[in-house]
């Protein structure tokens, strides 16, 4: 293997966690690859909040000046390619990429994130990250005194409806079977005037994302500007199960307060090992990724 294509450390996923622990090791003089595929999981949202300094700012916006501010390290470089399998050897691992290209490096942090599974409900995907939302911290301030639907059941559907409720006194849950509250919780929900609706629906109207109606099966509508939907994931990446790294129940890679895998010598942050998801959490947890593992290096090398 070509001394080019050796590195101390190999990071898979180029968003906000990934680069945030690039920039920690580039500061440290760590020679660092980036295997970035380019597909943010906000890459439909409008606008990003809740992130000092970047209120209210692009995902986009925020991204590409991360990556131009970490790539004024000389140490660090990024390839727009795929990461497609990963092994163990005497020396770290190798990472083979989609395009064929294969690399080596002695530690490894994935930053790859998780794909949310979408329903099948027409115009579902379409709305996702603008009207159909996930996160109240994330969106709900933009979106209070809305009509409000949450698309959940449930200790989540009761979840999502106290935190939304002191964003909108109009808040439907649409379960889309028979609902799963027991009468205290009804009488909880009945008491802030908050509907339950369980007839199934396949269909969102919108226009360019923004949601007009909800389509039962019945064929009977409803009006909403918002939906919160709590929806399945799985890891983005396979690539850390084939290398060994546990999950958690939910569903996350498995990692200590340093943001280590069940794995030595890889670590884990962002979106696929915590449940904030958020562009704050990403770039905080990358950081704390980076500068433990930089630690690591240290010990071994001094």
């Amino acid at each position: 293997m070509e001394d080019a294509k050796k590195f101390e450390v190999i990071i898979i996923g180029g968003s906000y966690a990934g680069l945030s622990a690039a920039m920690a090791l580039g500061r440290s003089l760590r020679e660092v690859l980036i295997i970035d595929s380019g597909l943010r999981c906000n890459r439909q949202t409008p606008h990003s909040h809740n992130f000092l300094t970047q209120d209210g700012e692009k995902p986009g916006v925020i991204a590409e000046k991360a990556r131009a501010e970490v790539l004024k390290y000389s140490t660090i470089k990024i390839i727009d390619d795929l990461a497609v399998s990963g092994k163990k050897n005497k020396n770290g691992f190798v990472v083979n990429t989609h395009t064929g290209q294969e690399f080596q490096s002695k530690k490894l942090i994935f930053a790859t994130g998780i794909k949310d599974i979408m329903p099948d409900i027409k115009g579902f995907a379409e709305c996702w990250g603008i009207s159909v939302v996930h996160c109240p911290y994330c969106h709900g301030y933009e979106l209070r005194s809305q009509k409000t639907a949450i698309l959940a059941n449930g200790a989540r559907g009761l979840h999502l409806a106290s935190l939304i409720n002191n964003l909108t006194n109009d808040i439907t849950i649409l379960t889309t079977c028979k609902a799963d509250f027991n009468p205290e919780e009804v009488s909880k929900l009945s008491q802030h005037k908050i509907e339950i609706i369980e007839t199934e629906f396949s269909e969102i109207e919108h226009e360019n994302g923004q949601i007009r109606n909800v389509v039962f099966n019945d064929g009977s509508k409803r009006s909403f500007s918002v939906l919160y939907a709590a929806i399945p994931f799985t890891q983005n990446s396979d690539i850390p199960l084939s290398l060994g790294c546990e999950l958690t129940e939910q569903g996350y890679l498995k990692v200590d307060n340093f943001q280590a895998t069940t794995v030595k010598g890889i670590y884990a942050c962002g979106d696929n090992a915590a449940m904030m998801r958020s562009i704050a959490n990403s770039v905080y947890t990358g950081n704390l990724a980076g500068a433990i593992l930089n630690k690591e290096l240290t010990d071994e090398q001094f």
